[in-house]
């Protein structure tokens, strides 16, 4: 069996690393002239020198929001030492690792941009498009693993009287340093981890920062004088924003912390897969194509223990291949979709939160392992996972200093802090 994998990315080596694994022949094909996706930075904005869209959102003093010790594989970690927020190279440099230890690297077409998928009775047809020549070629597979990433096609919320607006407007998505900002009056919108990490960022060269969010409870940080937070956009004037609480600032900048959305556009129409506000229909399991189960997407779930999940998605998609997982019928698949997605909605859950696990992340995982039969997440991830959220939202000036070990499956310790002191003069040093 012959399977394509799109993308280079953590889900792409890891997808590619175990379909080797169960002696399945693997191209993986990946736009970019190196592996690593959203890792590798690069100071191109919108299109790179081949005239093809930036797909990374990398930025320059990117550490990372989740520990190292939940960034590894279960059967390849994260080199051990000091610090646990560790900058966006060493991430880039173990995969690359990665990729090597399981021979992975030698299966990937680079400056290959997937132009169309598209079904051939039980086949996959792909065409895909040297970015240096422009020359197109055509493969048949067996079998798809669609692991493009979602951090590529920003969401940008459509603001009342936004065309008014006469300031700059920019996406986290095409951010690399502060300096664009130096004397601004900036608002950010959103305060997801991003969010948070580039106000802060933002602030060390704007006059003015207004963070404008709907957090509440759960959020204690207290953050530079710089920095103001604000409720919801109501209305945007020429050279001013109204709030929700009526209050109205200048601003000369509008930066967009809103997020990305899901987007397949290789995919043919007759794949049956189709995106409606960030909900990806129909997956089984977040995973499979249910029109066409030899077509799985790996990554899609978010708020999740990231690499580990990857992987074992990817175990349960491989298994699915290699015959050692019989999935339902269509119609059955279809069913516990339908009866999985009533309970999200009935939680409140909208479209764009239908990928969201979050609390419901150790029963995914669970179920996944359970009907694969195949090892699963140790609780002490999902634990770690929970502990150091709460901490961003707690203190995000200062919980890149925790350091943590990995005691067993279900147990971890948080280190002193004078550890951690020394650790951030580390990882500063490494980004600078």
């Amino acid at each position: 069996m012959h399977v394509a994998i799109i993308g280079a990315g953590a889900s792409g080596l890891c997808s590619a690393r175990h379909a080797l694994a169960s002696n399945l022949k693997v191209t993986l094909f990946e736009q970019a002239a190196e592996l690593g996706g959203t890792w590798v930075y690069t100071d191109n904005v919108g299109t790179d020198e081949y005239g093809m869209p930036v797909h990374t959102s990398m930025y320059k003093g990117l550490r990372t929001n989740l520990p190292k010790e939940m960034m590894g594989f279960p059967d390849f970690p994260v080199p051990e030492d000091q610090c646990s927020y560790v900058p966006q190279k060493k991430i880039l440099n173990f995969l690359d690792l990665y990729a090597q230890h399981f021979g992975v690297k030698e299966h990937i077409k680079y400056f290959q941009h997937v132009k169309t998928v598209r079904t051939l009775e039980d086949k996959w047809e792909i065409v895909s498009m040297d970015v240096r020549t422009k020359i197109e070629a055509s493969y048949t597979f067996d079998a798809v693993m669609v692991c493009n990433g979602h951090y590529n096609t920003p969401n940008i919320p459509n603001l009342k009287g936004i065309k008014n607006f006469k300031g700059l407007q920019e996406h986290s998505h095409n951010y690399r340093d502060p300096n664009v900002f130096e004397n601004k009056t900036v608002l950010v919108i959103g305060a997801g981890p991003s969010g948070l990490d580039l106000a802060i960022q933002i602030s060390q060269k704007a006059d003015k920062v207004y963070l404008s969010h709907h957090i509440q409870d759960s959020m204690t940080t207290v953050f530079p004088e710089k920095i103001v937070q604000v409720p919801d956009v109501a209305l945007v004037h020429e050279n001013e924003v109204e709030f929700s609480d009526k209050s109205v600032h200048h601003v000369d900048i509008i930066f967009y912390c809103t997020g990305y959305n899901y987007s397949f556009p290789f995919l043919s129409e007759e794949c049956g897969i189709t995106v409606d506000d960030n909900y990806i229909k129909p997956l089984y399991k977040h995973i499979v194509n249910i029109n066409y189960p030899t077509m799985g997407f790996v990554g899609i779930p978010f708020y999740v223990c990231t690499f580990h999940m990857f992987d074992l998605q990817a175990r349960f998609f491989i298994a699915t291949l290699n015959g050692t997982l019989q999935l339902p019928n269509k119609e059955d698949m279809q069913k516990d979709t339908d009866e999985e997605m009533a309970a999200r909605w009935a939680r409140g859950y909208t479209k764009r939160q239908a990928h969201l696990m979050g609390p419901a992340q150790e029963k995914y995982y669970a179920d996944l392992a359970s009907m694969a039969n195949l090892k699963p997440i140790p609780p002490v991830m999902i634990k770690l996972h929970k502990e150091s959220m709460r901490r961003l939202m707690e203190d995000f000036l200062n919980y890149r200093n925790d350091v943590y070990r990995i005691v067993d499956e279900n147990n971890f310790v948080r280190l002193d802090s004078a550890m951690g002191s020394t650790c951030q003069c580390r990882c500063q040093a490494l980004v600078a």
